[in-house]
């Protein structure tokens, strides 16, 4: 059991160690120990319109970020095109402190105004990055408009600009920032030059950046402790690398995952889970972190492999040894043996649930899968899949759920729910 509790703490992705509040918040867009996970949440199994909605607000213009929660704030963000401009397509961009308790708008900040240097797919979003915060740092990334560092109280501390990535296929930007002791570490793949950055969390100053040879990846990097080092873990279609936090020094790499990366990686302390697919292939590969050093091969670092019902947009639950995750973008659920890939159930269609880009989350006991139009089925944990209810709401969904407290946070395309039993 301490050796369990001693492996948990280590993966501390996105969080300040000794922080003893960050696991009954959800910090960044996957959760306290990003792998969908809250251990001390207990939020309602039944609702819908009417019942068990403690308040909803409009949020204007177009998000997909997961809202993130500290103490009594969430935080959003979205982009907002300005009516009757010259010229016409001018974006908002625009921040949001909101108070859990009464739904109500702590601070709203408009960070920039412009025309976008690229148009995006109706299903994309400007503001499609979730925000992080340590408690103290509040951190919003538009990416080519922007990196923002607020305190808790709406003060801006800092910003950044990148440049601007190439986005001739219109699909957007998509990876979140992650806070990591004094670090922010930004993914920044494109089809130009592809970068790691690294910024001094305290004034925005560039650390470290790295040039990668990458192309379109949409996921948020993993931070882990392992072998007394702290590594920023990047799923590539090209390579897979672990770069050194602290000095950008590679420390391990392997062949890429050849599909495209939008699935976040999660790790339990022993292996790190890497996926990657499109709508109907795909691939997962389970590394082995005790042999992860230089150049590796699938033979000798790859705990095992596995082709079926592999993540296209949706990221995947770590949970007591047990990885859950949705194929493609469809709403067909497996749960496999994190330590071996053996399958308890493959692809398993959940009915009355349409496909969509959530990614699942897990608390007290419980899976909430959420479809892009507004159902979410809950699902006994463990290796029989067991559906308790489904719940639908009147809306379209892009952001993941939110499990924190009593409650579960919704974003929608056009409000925003608090769920209370």
């Amino acid at each position: 059991m301490k050796i369990k509790l001693s492996i948990l703490l280590l993966i501390l992705s996105g969080m300040l160690f000794g922080n003893e509040n960050y696991n009954n918040y959800w910090p960044n867009w996957r959760g306290p120990n990003c792998d969908g996970v809250s251990t001390t949440a207990t939020p309602p199994v039944f609702w819908n319109d009417s019942t068990n909605i403690k308040w909803k607000i409009p949020i204007p213009g177009n998000g997909f970020g997961t809202p993130v929660v500290w103490d009594n704030q969430i935080f959003i963000t979205t982009s907002i095109e300005l009516k009757n401009t010259e010229p016409e397509g001018i974006v908002r961009f625009v921040v949001y402190s909101i108070d859990r308790e009464t739904g109500e708008i702590l601070w709203e900040k408009v960070v920039r105004e412009q025309l976008p240097h690229e148009e995006i797919m109706y299903f994309a979003s400007h503001a499609a990055a979730s925000c992080v915060t340590d408690g103290k740092h509040m951190i919003a990334s538009f990416g080519s408009y922007g990196i923002y560092c607020f305190d808790m109280t709406g003060n801006m501390i800092w910003e950044k600009d990148l440049g601007d990535m190439p986005d001739p296929l219109a699909l957007g930007e998509g990876a979140s920032p992650v806070i990591y002791k004094d670090c922010i570490v930004i993914n920044w793949d494109n089809v130009g030059q592809s970068k790691i950055f690294v910024l001094d969390k305290d004034t925005g100053e560039e650390i470290w950046q790295k040039d990668r040879k990458e192309d379109y990846t949409w996921a948020t990097p993993l931070i882990i402790e392992y072998q007394n080092k702290s590594q920023v873990i990047i799923p590539g279609k090209k390579k897979s690398i672990s770069y050194d936090l602290f000095n950008g020094n590679i420390i391990w790499e392997i062949a890429g995952l050849d599909e495209s990366i939008i699935a976040s990686p999660v790790a339990d302390g022993k292996s790190v889970y890497l996926m990657a697919g499109v709508p109907s292939a795909g691939i997962l590969q389970c590394i082995n972190l005790n042999k992860a050093n230089g150049i590796l091969d699938s033979v000798d670092n790859v705990r095992w492999s596995s082709d079926r019902g592999i993540p296209y947009v949706p990221s995947a639950i770590l949970k007591d040894e047990k990885l859950y995750y949705l194929k493609g973008s469809r709403s067909q659920l497996s749960c496999v043996d994190a330590k071996t890939g053996k399958i308890y159930y493959d692809a398993i269609r959940i009915k009355g649930m349409k496909g969509g880009y959530p990614s699942p989350v897990c608390a007290n006991g419980n899976i909430y899968v959420l479809d892009r139009k507004g159902t979410c089925s809950i699902i006994k944990e463990g290796t029989d899949f067991t559906i308790l209810s489904q719940n639908k709401l009147d809306d379209n969904f892009y952001a993941s759920p939110v499990v924190v407290g009593n409650d579960l946070i919704l974003r929608g395309e056009i409000f925003l729910y608090y769920i209370s039993k």
